[in-house]
């Protein structure tokens, strides 16, 4: 019974995330952090939080492609 389950929860899950683009993805990691960040009681931690929260997806990409893979 669990196993059906699972997979009529996956499925869906995965089907939607095959369809979505990594900017998009970006976008939800995003908004998940963000309302990570208004969790923190400490106003600076917070702050540097939502600070970093607040990259956009170009920004992470030149950022991502400027870092040398390792070998």
């Amino acid at each position: 019974m669990k196993k059906t389950f699972a997979t009529i929860l996956v499925l869906p899950v995965t089907v939607a995330l095959g369809s979505c683009t990594s900017q998009q993805l970006y976008g939800v990691g995003q908004s998940w952090q963000r309302n990570e960040c208004l969790k923190i009681a400490d106003q600076q931690e917070r702050s540097r939080c939502l600070s970093s929260a607040s990259t956009s997806y170009e920004q992470y990409k030149r950022e991502s492609q400027a870092v040398p893979e390792p070998k």
